[in-house]
């Protein structure tokens, strides 16, 4: 069985676009903080986030990473000063990373950069409308998708 034709096109088209997103964004994270594109959403999901804290396991699941992968970054962010882990204060088990003040001083001094490239690389293209539309389909992609994804924890017992 195969996507047809439309579907085959709107599958490639988003891939692409998120690809070349994502590349995008890398060089200009990196050139405006020294961040890469994992580091700077776990930042920005810590700034979010009430009080700018998270329990590490949350965050795994929110940027769709593994527990492991997500731990080695926070350690980098946490060496540069830009985060700190503390044990969760409702379960001892838990890790919680919380952003600190020079975490949101650079996150202030990408953001102008990663703004401007959403909006020109991606919202010029779109009016209004066609933006509406946008992110109410991937909306329901998301939460689709989020729905048949395992959690970072249901992963890790799977592989044990």
């Amino acid at each position: 069985m195969a996507l047809d034709a439309r579907r085959t096109q709107a599958y490639f088209a988003l891939l692409e676009t998120g690809g070349l997103l994502q590349q995008l964004m890398e060089e200009q994270l990196q050139r405006d903080g020294g961040l890469s594109y994992l580091q700077f959403f776990l930042l920005a999901r810590l700034s979010e986030a009430p009080g700018g804290r998270m329990r590490m396991t949350d965050l795994a699941d929110t940027l769709l990473h593994s527990r492991s992968g997500l731990s080695y970054q926070a350690a980098k962010l946490e060496s540069a000063g830009l985060l700190r882990r503390e044990p969760s204060q409702d379960d001892q088990r838990s890790v919680t990373a919380v952003l600190t003040g020079p975490g949101r001083e650079l996150l202030d001094k990408v953001l102008p950069g990663h703004v401007a490239l959403v909006e020109n690389g991606m919202f010029d293209a779109l009016d209004d409308h066609q933006a509406d539309t946008l992110a109410e389909a991937l909306g329901a992609v998301r939460d689709r998708l989020r729905a048949l994804a395992p959690s970072s924890a249901e992963r890790r017992r799977a592989r044990d």
